[in-house]
């Protein structure tokens, strides 16, 4: 039993306790009160009609008249007159049967009042005649009793009922820090690391303050943790001078985007060389050359942010790569970045210049391929001299180019008809044993071919149908479970949990099945806990209590920007492949992901690898501490 309902069962058994007592004292004072007066009635009478008896000189015949008449009064049960021999002469009695009931029979039963004869001598003179017995009835009596028990069970309940509010008011004066405090234990079981004002009741204050404190804490461990993690990923992953990709991290980079579902299915590959940078380090020094580099590392970055950039990185000394997605060839975005850089190399007064080569690249290429169009291109700029832009071209050939309209048209049908499924990649335990699957959504827009999300969700967002296209896949999801209980992961977009009623939709599908829902595994990008976490932390309140697990994917670059990530009430994290590929080369990679996972599993976090694709990888990632990994190096145990 709660606390609070012994507090409650404590006080309702004492109001119960005080009421039964109170009433019952009052009951008995009463009746013995009432007994009291009827006995003193009875001997008061008895003495006053044996006087007027006595003052009729043993005439038998008008005493007889007299006990008569004092007995139709009807206050008597009993009158008898007895001579001095102990005879009866007159005995008046009054049948109970004929009396109305002032009160019911049971409580006269429970409650009997003894109504005391009273007996007094008739003389003549000094002679003694006989004696004169009288009995008060006791009805009277019962209904005096009967109706100041119901008046007082009356006031007794209506102070009863304040007493009980009174008691409400107390209980939840008690209960709202107690809550509190409970609310906290259990967020703390959901790995929710949150401080609430300690309680004002002293008791509960100190476990309050015990908690924050024990909160506090582990806030302050993680914070330190987050801080080394995020010099551990500059140190693994970027450039040193300019803060940008490495090369090594850059390509890790470009080649999980070309072999992903989920992003951008086609984009532009930028490589920017300084030129001549030896000459610019002999003219400007090395200080002032390394405030060039850093300098364009800067533009690049500004102008990256509002066309869509995936990756910027430094490849070598003067070679700079940018990498966008969502776009076709040609782009207007390579000459943004020569003119930019232009009025860079003006400021630092610097000679030379730079060259942009331009390609466009589609989901699935092979990036040699790429690479080799981008050198290309590169080398056509550098022939033309400084600040030239060249736009290569890739064997690759164009997609046939849709508007909005047809792209609000193919995919509403797609949704209408339900020509959609789910693709199925493992995730498995070091043990080989399966976690479950990643589905990711694939539609048929074009005949029976499934169509990966690369191709198709950024018109998704913009006609706005991605939140019903998520919450078909959630129902296929399930669907899928109830056919062969494995549990499944699907991928939720960002801009989905922007939809007021996207939730809730989902909410009521799981609530339907709570069975399957426990076996379903939801997870969104690492960017929207990082822009929206009060969305994230919504989601998880909402889908948790159902037995739904939370996490996310594609993380690791940003990391250390997701201030809350201690008090989300997420399940689980998926390394982006970005990450955690090349770690068995590179120690300071694999430093970076041991000390991601340890912060990670610090907040009771379960940690899984995405993309893994070599059997190196694979060995000391597990070293790492991952709990799962997922991709083409993983094999399900048999």
């Amino acid at each position: 039993m709660s606390l609070i309902r012994q507090i409650w069962s404590l006080l309702l058994a004492t109001l119960l306790m005080a009421f039964v007592g109170s009433f019952a004292v009052w009951m008995f004072s009463a009746r013995g009160y009432l007994e009291t007066q009827l006995r003193l009635k009875n001997a008061d009478n008895a003495q006053a009609l044996a006087l007027n008896l006595s003052q009729l000189k043993g005439d038998t015949t008008a005493m007889e008249l007299t006990v008569s008449a004092m007995f139709d009064t009807g206050f008597y049960q009993r009158i008898t007159l007895r001579d001095a021999g102990g005879r009866v002469v007159v005995d008046r009695e009054m049948d109970t049967r004929t009396l109305p009931r002032q009160s019911p029979a049971w409580f006269v039963q429970a409650m009997p009042v003894q109504s005391v004869p009273g007996v007094a001598q008739v003389s003549n003179g000094w002679r003694a005649v006989g004696s004169v017995e009288v009995v008060s009835h006791a009805g009277f009596a019962h209904a005096q009793l009967w109706q100041g028990a119901v008046n007082t069970a009356g006031w007794l309940s209506v102070l009863g009922a304040l007493s009980g509010l009174v008691a409400w008011w107390g209980v939840s004066r008690i209960r709202r820090p107690l809550d509190g405090v409970v609310e906290q234990a259990q967020a703390l079981m959901d790995r929710r690391f949150m401080t609430l004002p300690e309680p004002k009741v002293p008791e509960l204050a100190r476990v309050g303050e015990a908690m924050n404190t024990m909160v506090l804490r582990l806030k302050a461990v993680f914070d330190e943790q987050v801080v080394q993690v995020e010099a551990l990923r500059q140190q693994a992953h970027c450039d040193a001078l300019t803060g940008l990709a490495h090369r090594r991290h850059f390509m890790a980079q470009l080649a999980a985007m070309l072999d992903s579902e989920e992003q951008a299915a086609q984009g532009t590959l930028f490589l920017i060389r300084v030129l001549d940078l030896g000459s610019i380090n002999r003219a400007l020094g090395h200080r002032h050359t390394d405030a060039l580099l850093q300098r364009v590392a800067q533009v690049l970055a500004e102008v990256s942010v509002g066309v869509g950039a995936k990756a910027l990185g430094r490849l070598n000394g003067g070679d700079f790569a940018v990498c966008l997605g969502g776009g076709d060839v040609p782009l207007p975005e390579a000459q943004y970045y020569a003119d930019a850089l232009k009025r860079a190399f003006s400021e630092h007064g610097a000679q030379g210049g730079v060259v942009v080569g331009a390609v466009g690249w589609r989901r699935g290429m092979r990036i040699h391929q790429l690479l080799a169009a981008a050198d290309s291109a590169l080398a056509l700029a550098e022939s033309k001299g400084a600040y030239a832009v060249e736009l290569g071209q890739t064997p690759e050939q164009a997609q046939a180019v849709r508007g909005e309209d047809d792209w609000r048209r193919v995919l509403g049908q797609a949704l209408m008809e339900r020509r959609a499924e789910l693709g199925g990649f493992p995730v498995v335990d070091a043990q080989g044993h399966l976690l479950h699957h990643e589905c990711p959504m694939r539609l048929m827009l074009d005949g029976d071919l499934p169509t990966p999300a690369a191709h198709w969700l950024p018109m998704a967002m913009r006609t706005g149908l991605i939140s019903q296209i998520d919450e078909m896949a959630v129902v296929l999801a399930l669907e899928q479970v109830a056919l062969d209980g494995v549990a499944r992961g699907v991928n939720l977009s960002p801009a989905s949990l922007l939809d007021s009623g996207f939730v809730p939709r989902l909410k009521a599908h799981l609530s339907e099945s709570p069975s399957l829902a426990a076996r379903l595994w939801v997870e969104v990008a690492e960017a929207a806990a990082v822009d929206h976490p009060d969305l994230i932390h919504a989601l998880c309140e909402q889908l948790r209590p159902l037995g739904v697990r939370v996490g996310l994917e594609h993380a690791g670059e940003r990391l250390a920007g997701i201030k809350a990530l201690f008090s989300l009430g997420l399940d689980y994290v998926k390394l982006d492949a970005s990450v955690v590929q090349g770690v068995a080369q590179d120690n300071s990679r694999a430093a970076h992901v041991t000390a991601t996972v340890s912060m990670l599993r610090g907040l009771g976090l379960q940690v899984m690898a995405e993309g893994v694709n070599d059997a190196g990888d694979l060995q000391v990632l597990w070293q790492c501490g991952v709990h799962g990994v997922t991709g083409p190096a993983v094999r399900l145990a048999h």
